[in-house]
């Protein structure tokens, strides 16, 4: 079985320690970086414990901590700093600046100061104004000081051992990494890989796998990754191939490796997290302008977060913070700006934002929609609105409803219609501006690239009436007849007092998204239900010393993920997809999803392969999808393909929960909150924590005796916490 990659604090906590075994002169200091701590973060785990003599846990003092690095690299030595938060990078800005970057060459002669000042950087963990800030803008241009940042292409060996040799160097460590899996081997995911330019401290580029050029180029630093990833893989989506190239090392940088390729894009774009104005990204921006400005089709787009400060509320960190789909959405209207498109000459339309965990048994694979859902009796008369494939599993979609009347004018960016697929509602947004006429029916299915509407520059004719049924008394009766005054006119009613308006609450889209699914849900699947209570003690307090092992936060619910799929192979048609009234299609692996409900609408995003991966991997995705949540970032792909649902709804107090089936799977367990019970221990009183484990399950296929043992298979692995914990799949 292949070990899956580190996540990034092992790459760090590991690169610390080859240099601490390499560099006898080396010392670390920080606030809390001595064992059993070992950093805020866990970065400098077990250093301590192995080098006992060379790290030292310090007082509340960023210029003190800073200043004694100074001393040390003056005397001689070599210092390593850890920031708790790089906010506080700020109090150590004077020795910074005017002791350590100096010394270098302010004595005559060139001093080496091997000094290296770690700092974790970046919102979206909650943490606040004075814990989330980017401040690597206020270090770029000291002069002697080089800045990188850590990403999951680069191995931060590499980093830290040229930072001390080239010193001094900053290396920021963007917080939402620490929990993320290193990429290795050149694959990101099916649809790009990556490249190393200009050595281990280079450019990581990541490209399509088809070997697409470019046009567009998204240069970020490390933390911002994942954000560009997605960006690319919506942009692909909309038909724009976006390369996305990641610095080792951000200042000064060495541009020469991709130049080539910056040269040829369409477009190029800087995307970071700190707020615009002295930045980074500017930095790249002019460099760029000054050494291809003869081969730049348009300015290079430079995006940041909002000019405030980090709020601590998720729902407004989100909308502060730089995101993917603003990325996307900014690109795409800077590429509509850029000459010599490489994209076809039709507009394409804007990519969808996924409204809420919705699924639908979808057309079959070949299967063409029935001939009356376009009117296509006429050719396309203004721009042209297609149906674009959203995902992977369908060719075909169902029209879930048009957010105007036809006639009605669209401006481009309006939502313009919903069109559910297996497992999602998307919304599409208009290309254009200008009057709807309608193609496609609500309640048809339509087929990817078949017409849904027009976008008109006049509003489209009335139809005439149709006469054609009529009989000649009707025509006559169907004629314009002169109105006349009534004999007896009659008597206004006496004038009321008008009601007071009703107060109304209206639902928005993704809740009325996950009302579509629940309605077809109940009306479509025969479904029972069981619930079975286990206790938790043994498997809660063998979480707790694992997220100390691994750094990960693992919690109940991946271990009820994970005991769902032990379950697999005792039970494997509870994992099917009902083909027939008598065939279910089994799944080949167990892709699990989990219910994400971060009060902006409710997401079942899909964990992969859940029997052949551990807790630890488990609790990195599930982190990511509730950060995604708060985004309301999720992707079709992210939200399709599993073969069963986990409901979780671990509130203190919840006693239990009785979920739906969300066909075309077949079952659906739900796990309630934690609930103390008095038992008896040998005689004697004692409490335990236990949940109820609910299951509701499709009764064509699933009987009352299989859902039991089913229940109990689960409660019985999540007694066995060692063999839970060890748990996977060598397939």
């Amino acid at each position: 079985m292949t070990r899956p990659a580190p996540r990034v604090v092992e790459a760090l906590n590991a690169a610390l320690h080859r240099l601490f075994e390499e560099r006898s002169s080396l010392h670390l200091l920080g606030e809390d970086v001595r064992d059993p701590y070992g950093g805020a973060f866990k970065v400098t785990r077990g250093l301590s414990t192995r080098h006992p003599d060379r790290v030292l846990s310090t007082p509340i003092s960023e210029a003190g901590i800073t200043g004694v690095a100074g001393g040390l690299a003056l005397a001689g030595d070599q210092a390593i700093v850890e920031m708790m938060f790089g906010d506080f990078a700020a109090l150590a800005f004077d020795q910074i600046l005017n002791l350590i970057s100096k010394s270098v060459t302010m004595y005559g002669d060139r001093v080496p100061m091997p000094v290296v000042v770690r700092c974790p950087v970046g919102g979206n963990r909650g943490y606040g104004p004075t814990h989330s800030q980017s401040l690597q803008k206020h270090f770029v241009g000291v002069p002697n000081l080089a800045l990188y940042e850590t990403s999951p292409f680069h191995d931060p060996y590499a980093q830290l051992a040229e930072g001390l040799d080239r010193g001094p160097a900053m290396l920021f460590e963007d917080k939402v990494l620490y929990t993320r899996r290193m990429f290795r081997d050149g694959v990101v995911d099916e649809h790009h890989r990556y490249a190393l330019r200009g050595g281990s401290t280079g450019w990581a580029h990541v490209s399509p796998m088809d070997g697409t050029a470019a046009d567009v180029v998204l240069i970020c630093p490390g933390g911002t990754t994942h954000r560009a990833l997605d960006a690319a893989r919506l942009l692909r989506a909309r038909g724009i191939a976006a390369h996305v190239l990641v610095p080792a090392r951000l200042y000064p940088p060495d541009l020469e490796p991709v130049l080539p390729l910056l040269a040829d894009a369409r477009l190029v774009a800087v995307a970071e997290e700190s707020t615009e104005g002295g930045t980074w990204g500017a930095e790249i921006a002019a460099r760029v302008h000054t050494r291809i400005w003869s081969h730049l089709r348009s300015p290079v787009l430079q995006l940041n977060s909002a000019d405030s400060v980090v709020p601590t509320a998720p729902h407004l960190e989100s909308r502060v913070l730089l995101g993917a789909e603003r990325i996307a959405a900014e690109i795409e209207k800077g590429a509509a700006r850029s000459p010599q498109s490489r994209t076809p000459a039709a507009p394409p339309p804007v990519a969808p934002l996924v409204a809420a965990g919705s699924e639908t048994t979808g057309t079959e694979a070949g299967q063409q929609p029935a001939a009356a859902a376009v009117d296509s009796a006429e050719p396309a008369a203004g721009v042209p609105v297609a149906v674009p494939k959203l995902n992977n599993n369908d060719t075909a979609y169902l029209v879930v409803r048009w957010f105007a009347d036809d006639g009605a004018y669209i401006g481009e960016g309006d939502p313009l219609v919903e069109l559910e697929t297996s497992k999602a509602v998307e919304e599409i947004a208009a290309p254009a501006d200008g009057h709807l006429r309608i193609r496609a029916a609500e309640g048809s299915e339509v087929g990817v690239g078949d017409l849904l509407a027009e976008l008109l520059a006049e509003p489209p004719a009335a139809p005439a009436p149709d006469t054609s049924a009529l009989t000649p008394s009707d025509e006559r009766v169907a004629a314009p007849v002169p109105a006349a005054a009534p004999v007896n006119p009659p008597v206004a009613p006496p004038a009321q007092e008008p009601a007071p308006a009703a107060r109304t609450h209206v639902l928005d889209r993704a809740q009325q998204g996950t009302a579509a699914v629940v309605t077809r849900a109940h009306r479509e699947v025969p479904v029972a239900f069981a619930a079975v209570e286990v206790r938790v003690d043994a498997v809660l307090a063998r979480l707790r010393t694992l997220s100390d092992e691994t750094g990960a936060e693992v919690g109940l619910p991946e271990a009820v993920v994970k005991a769902v799929a032990a379950a697999h192979p005792a039970f494997p048609h509870l994992f099917g997809t009902l083909v027939d009234e008598r065939t279910v299609r089994l799944a080949d692996t167990v892709d699990i999803g989990v219910t994400v409900d971060a009060g902006n609408g409710l997401y079942i995003p899909v964990l992969r392969d859940c029997a052949g991966r551990s807790l630890a991997d488990l609790s990195d995705d599930l982190m990511d999808f509730r950060m995604k949540a708060f985004r309301a970032e999720f992707t079709a792909g992210e939200l399709s393909g599993g073969c069963l649902s986990v409901s979780l709804n671990t509130e203190p107090g919840v006693l239990f929960v009785q979920p739906i089936v969300m066909a075309p799977q077949l079952c659906m367990v739900s796990v309630g909150g934690r609930l103390t019970r008095l038992v008896l221990e040998d005689g004697v009183p004692a409490s335990t924590t236990v949940v109820t484990l609910g299951l509701a399950y499709d009764h064509r296929v699933v009987n009352g005796r299989d859902a039991i043992a089913f229940l109990r298979a689960v409660a019985d692995a999540l007694h066995d916490a060692e063999r839970l914990v060890a748990c996977v799949d060598p397939q």
